[in-house]
């Protein structure tokens, strides 16, 4: 056809040739340019894709770190709880020990007194019954020295027991104080996550079950919103449908200013077959993530801080089947939102 062309244009016209060469070789100028910008383009998301990875695994590990330590912490407090009941029972075993001592000591001493009157009565009288008496005395008289020798060495016992439960008893109120503010930070982001995903799946009510869906879990809000509402096919440009989504969602989080605002892509398992400058789905998940974001903040005042924009690929499914049905659920972008930990870090690390 383009050779029939040519001939058309040279019998009519003996210019034509020579305008037409000029013409294809601006329109080659014009592709190898926007080639060159559209690479650059490719080289930053990339760049932006990888530092929004390293992040997300970093954030993953903190957090991580932090519910370990609460759990150790929590362990740590049951371990002192368990030894001070033991030093209780303890306190309690050597005060009834030192009252019967003190009793019994009591009683060898009031003994000893009535030896040393019958003695001096008996003094008068015969000797020999006088020296039976003396060393029943000193006998006596020793027994009470072992009794009076135990008795204080129970009585050093027990005053070291009870410096010992007086420090574990404070140590332990430390602990107490420590935890019940954890928990009571923990709480507190539970009700926060709970009202953010009342306000959430209020402000999207006409689209959960037709697409999109809101769910907590992990102490975090996730809508999810599969590709049927997005996107059209192996595309990244949002639709009309989804984008008035987005716009009344990011109403909710610009009031919000204390959430986290995580953007995931995710694709089916299918290779990307797309003619423009994408390369697979790793390149379709990125670039969808960031065609959300930017509806986010250009509806809204937003801050820009508080967003991160990560493409998963195929390797984050909801639905490892493959099946049509568990591809079509697969296919979808994932808004995560997540309360900022301030309160509880700077706890973690008091400690």
């Amino acid at each position: 056809m383009d050779v029939l062309f040519n001939k058309v244009i040279l019998n009519t016209n003996p210019n034509a040739m020579k305008t037409v060469k000029t013409l294809i070789l601006f329109a080659s100028i014009i592709l190898l340019f926007n080639s060159c910008v559209s690479m650059k383009k490719y080289n930053e998301l990339e760049a932006t894709h990888k530092n929004c990875t390293d992040e997300n695994t970093s954030l993953k590990s903190k957090n991580l770190e932090y519910f370990t330590l609460i759990t150790e912490q929590t362990a740590n407090l049951d371990k002192l709880k368990k030894q001070n009941d033991q030093l209780v029972a303890d306190s309690l075993k050597l005060g009834t020990q030192f009252r019967d001592l003190s009793r019994k000591f009591q009683a060898l001493n009031d003994a000893y007194d009535t030896l040393v009157n019958k003695n001096n009565e008996l003094m008068k009288g015969n000797k020999a019954e006088t020296q039976k008496l003396i060393a029943e005395l000193e006998k006596t008289k020793e027994s009470l020295q072992k009794q009076e020798d135990d008795l204080k060495k129970m009585s050093d016992e027990l005053d070291s027991k009870r410096k010992s439960l007086n420090e574990l008893q404070a140590s332990l109120a430390e602990k107490q104080v420590k935890l019940d503010e954890l928990t009571s930070i923990l709480n507190k982001k539970d009700s926060v996550v709970k009202a953010l995903k009342n306000k959430v799946s209020d402000a999207l009510l006409g689209y959960e079950n037709k697409g999109l869906t809101v769910v907590q879990k992990n102490g975090k809000v996730y809508v999810s919103m599969e590709e049927s509402l997005l996107f059209p096919s192996g595309k990244y440009d949002v639709t009309s449908k989804g984008a008035d989504a987005l716009k009344k969602l990011s109403k909710v989080l610009e009031t919000n200013a204390d959430i986290n605002i995580m953007v995931e892509g995710n694709t089916d398992n299918v290779p990307y077959k797309g003619t423009d400058q994408l390369l697979d789905n790793w390149d379709l998940s990125a670039k969808r993530a960031t065609s959300v974001i930017r509806i986010l903040l250009n509806n809204s005042a937003i801050n820009p801080e508080r967003i991160t924009a990560a493409g998963r690929s195929e390797y984050a499914p909801v639905d490892p089947a493959n099946t049509p049905e568990a591809r079509g659920k697969n296919r979808r972008t994932e808004i995560i939102l997540s309360p900022k930990l301030d309160e509880l870090l700077k706890i973690i690390d008091s400690n």
